[in-house]
């Protein structure tokens, strides 16, 4: 629950169901008469029925239960109702019981996009609440998702303006007292997923001011004043408020301390004592190794595909291709293979035969050497020797 600055009924969503409610959380001390419209899924109060602005709004997304409650009013007729919410219980007196049940009806119908079986309502009123889930289903298909608070720009302090902090309400009204000298004015987170901006100011003490910075669906961010302002990033928003104000504002940036040389503390291994060493500054940094480039293999060149004409000289040309690498295969194999010498062959010896005769044996001779002259070429020389002998045998008898 939180105030709101005033705003058009006419960009409210389609209104359900409307009436005047007694209302009252726990930061009210008193009850207040508003008039009550439920518009989507939000009750949005009025001082009065022909204001076009409202004063306060309930979010019903955040609801837990609703239930009767059975204590005595001041009123006789008058019934209570208790909406028990996230971050408190808020209770509403109603004029009747009957309205009290149509108003239970219509917040569990919105919020749970369902009619409830409970409710003691007559047929017209529960086909009024179909028709006002119907509505409500449709309306929800045209509402853009919402931010999403994990993105980077949200989560990333780096991505934030410099005088972003996350302190809470009063921590950032103390910081702002104690860092008085630095800046009066920061950005804080708030617990439903907007932001907050806290300034200081002094006129006769402290003054502090928070302004809501909410988002829009469309992207983007927006200053909740009187007059909303528009913004695209939340840097906007602070440039925003100290350019309007002249610089009176100024951002609140705390830079913490750094180093600005490196030490260590160097135990002694001999006596055991500890000393505060600085590193050097001159330090050389070791030279990278190139990166190894792979060797490139060279592609290969497509062989052309080989046409056969039906041409004779080819086969003529293929065939003695084959004969040449058959002739030069059986070359090969014989000088492999070692080969034995070639010898004259050998005439078997014959024995001498004595004719008493020497007319027959003459003649026998002369004839056997003519047949061995032609057939043998040795056999003229041995024939020869054959004479001599037998002449010679002639001679000794």
């Amino acid at each position: 629950m939180a105030k709101q600055p005033a705003r058009q009924r006419s960009q409210l969503p389609n209104c359900y169901y409307e009436g005047y409610l007694e209302k009252r959380s726990f930061k009210d001390k008193t009850s207040r008469k508003l008039w009550t419209c439920l518009c989507g899924n939000m009750l949005f109060f009025f001082n009065e029925k022909r204001d076009t602005n409202y004063i306060e709004k309930l979010d019903l997304s955040g609801l837990i239960s609703v239930t009767d409650d059975s204590s005595q009013d001041r009123k006789l007729h008058a019934a209570r109702l208790i909406l028990k919410m996230k971050d408190g219980n808020v209770k509403f007196t109603i004029p009747n019981t009957e309205a009290r049940e149509l108003w239970k009806g219509y917040i569990l119908s919105v919020t749970e996009l369902s009619v409830p079986s409970s409710l003691n309502l007559l047929p017209g009123q529960i086909h009024m609440l179909k028709e006002a889930v119907e509505k409500e289903k449709e309306r929800l298909k045209n509402v853009p998702p919402p931010a999403d608070t994990s993105s980077h720009y949200i989560s990333l302090q780096a991505d934030m303006p410099a005088c972003y902090h996350v302190v809470s309400r009063l921590e950032a009204e103390l910081l702002l007292e104690k860092e008085a000298k630095r800046g009066n004015l920061l950005l804080r987170p708030r617990n439903d997923g907007t932001f907050a901006v806290t300034t200081r100011q002094d006129h006769e003490g402290s003054i502090f001011k928070h302004y809501r910075v909410n988002r829009k669906h469309e992207g983007g961010f927006v200053i909740d004043v009187d007059n909303p302002v528009p913004c695209t990033t939340l840097h906007d928003v602070i440039n925003y408020l100290v350019e309007k104000t002249d610089g009176v504002l100024i951002p609140l940036i705390i830079e913490e301390p750094y180093e600005k040389n490196i030490s260590f503390i160097w135990s002694d291994n001999e006596n055991g004592e500890r000393s505060v060493q600085h590193a050097p500054s001159n330090l050389v940094l070791p030279s990278v190794p190139p990166k190894p480039v792979a060797p490139r293999i060279p592609t290969p060149e497509p062989v052309p595909a080989l046409v056969i004409e039906e041409d004779s000289c080819l086969y003529e040309m293929m065939e003695k291709d084959i004969e040449s690498e058959d002739s030069s295969a059986t070359s090969e194999l014989d000088k492999k293979t070692p080969k034995k010498a070639i010898l004259p062959p050998t005439p078997a010896p014959r024995k001498l035969t004595l004719s008493t005769s020497p007319s027959s044996s003459s003649s026998s001779t002369k004839s056997e050497l003519r047949l061995r002259t032609h057939s043998d070429p040795l056999a003229q020389t041995i024939t020869e020797l054959k004479l001599k002998l037998e002449q010679k045998a002639k001679c000794e008898q």
